[in-house]
């Protein structure tokens, strides 16, 4: 039986999921990851340490190995990651400075100088990205101004997924969907801008080269072999940026399709089969495909860690039904929650509005408001920030969205899942997909290793549909008041003093 691994670098764990070719899995480990604060003179600051990245994919590789079952064969492995935080290897592939955490501020100064070089029209018409403080080229412009040193050393700059590909293979090499966050590809010809790279004076040398997913990269390095288990047969496949994988999966391609993906960010993701950086104020941002000719529209918002917090702070310690109970809490609201109003702020705002500086906020409340109305309170905020993308992604568009397919780690909360039929107006499929982030990923390695022929026959051989939300048209009116007339004022009435309190606090 053919085998293949998809490995996902997730902001809170690492997995690796080992499928056969149908989509079903076979074996799999997660471990946790833990961003740390690793500087006291600046205690907001956040890395990922890259011998913990490594020693967390080496555990997760070697306990799902042991699980293969009699008569399974991995053929493949590919690697899937979030996107933007990378790190600078020398040229004999000595880590030089630990990776930079998306969670982190520090680059907000390369951010604001970038936009007086740069405006956002001519950033999107050249790479079909929008400015946001977490996209790579800030991170080398950081490394420029406070550490020249370590980019004279410097011979690539590898993000989080290419780092692990150079573990297992020693490439150095990244793929097209997630060179788009650099923030420095022209879209059209997957090749780096030479007009970002002038105009920020950009070490342009370190940029690895932007490749196709599904191109074999090499066989897993022998000492790799040794401390994992695997055989040393396996091909590394070059995979993508996680939430495309998962679009993938889910066979998000044509004009007419969109996923919601829900975990530590929530990503509307949109197929394309052209790319159009033309100038536009409906805010979306424009990354490659892990497909073959294909694009993708997005829209993104951190959102999984506001629910973790939420389950921190309201959710009873030891509680192995803490979701459950949580939600059940919830419906004994109402929709609106008695007036409180959750502004899902807490780390600034990516779109459709561009506000680093943003905070989150519970407003509204009075003496009628119960615990209960602050757990839905959450869950309504988050999805009024789900609408707030949507409209802004889909106003104009010629092909209708009649629909979300809908995946992560969050499509086992039914309450959240219908709170966004009925927010959205729209019905919410749940595809029967284990885990589409890592599947998409290995399918990719199939495609690399020719266990399909291509996208779509990798698309035949998994995807299979699932339950249906259907929307509560009623609450969706009541919905369409509140959030159209206190939600979206809520952010505009709070950013000044949002802006007093961050520079008091968050610097």
């Amino acid at each position: 039986m053919d085998l293949l691994m998809g490995i996902d670098l997730g902001s809170t764990s690492v997995k690796a999921v080992i499928y056969d070719t149908s989509g079903k899995p076979a074996a799999g480990a997660a471990c946790k990851l833990d961003v740390s604060n690793d500087d006291p003179a600046h205690p907001s600051w956040c890395v990922w340490k890259h011998e913990d990245v490594w020693a967390s994919v080496k555990t997760v590789i070697s306990q799902s190995v042991k699980d293969i079952p009699a008569g399974g064969k991995l053929r493949a492995i590919a690697v899937t990651g979030f996107g933007m935080d990378g790190l600078p290897l020398d040229i004999d592939g000595r880590e030089l400075y630990p990776l930079i955490s998306w969670h982190c501020q520090r680059t907000l100064p390369q951010f604001e100088q970038t936009r007086n070089i740069i405006d956002e029209k001519e950033m999107f018409t050249e790479t079909g990205m929008r400015p946001m403080v977490i996209n790579s080229i800030y991170r080398i412009m950081w490394m420029q101004q406070n550490k020249p040193e370590i980019i004279e050393k410097a011979d690539k700059w590898l993000l989080i997924e290419d780092y692990v590909n150079f573990k297992l293979s020693g490439a150095k090499v990244t793929d097209f969907s997630m060179a788009s966050t650099f923030s420095a590809m022209v879209q059209q010809t997957h090749t780096w801008s030479e007009k970002i790279i002038s105009k920020l004076k950009l070490p342009g040398h370190i940029l690895p080269k932007p490749t196709q997913s599904g191109t074999v990269l090499g066989k897993v390095l022998p000492d790799v072999c040794a401390e994992t288990g695997l055989s040393g047969d396996e091909l590394v496949v070059l995979g993508g940026h996680d939430y495309i994988c998962a679009a993938l999966a889910a066979s998000i391609n044509s004009g007419g399709d969109l996923m919601d993906i829900n975990g530590t960010w929530e990503m509307l993701v949109r197929g394309m089969t052209k790319v159009n950086t033309a100038y536009t104020d409906n805010y979306y941002y424009i990354e490659s495909h892990v497909a073959r000719n294909v694009w993708c529209g997005i829209s993104s918002a951190i959102s999984g860690d506001m629910m973790e917090w939420l389950k921190d702070n309201y959710g009873k310690p030891n509680d192995e039904n803490v979701w459950e109970n949580l939600m059940a809490e919830a419906e004994q609201s109402e929709p609106g929650s008695h007036g409180c109003t959750f502004l899902p702020h807490f780390s600034g705002s990516t779109a459709p509005r561009v506000e680093p500086a943003s905070l989150g906020s519970y407003a509204g409340f009075n003496n009628r408001v119960s615990r209960s109305d602050i757990i839905r309170a959450t869950v309504e905020g988050l999805t009024y920030k789900t609408r707030e993308m949507f409209e802004a992604m889909t106003s104009g568009s010629s092909e209708a969205v009649t629909g979300i397919k809908a995946t992560g780690g969050a499509v086992k909360n039914r309450f959240w899942m219908q709170a966004k039929a009925d927010i959205l107006g729209l019905p919410v499929e749940i595809p029967e997909l284990y885990e589409a982030t890592p599947l998409g990923a290995a399918m990719l390695a199939g495609i690399g290793a020719g266990l399909y022929r291509n996208e779509e026959d990798a698309i035949k051989a998994v995807y299979r549909s699932g339950a249906v939300f259907e929307p509560d048209m009623k609450k969706h009116e009541q919905y369409t008041d509140y959030y159209k007339n206190i939600y979206l004022r809520l952010q505009d009435a709070l950013k000044e003093v949002n802006l007093e309190i961050f520079n008091r606090f968050m610097k």
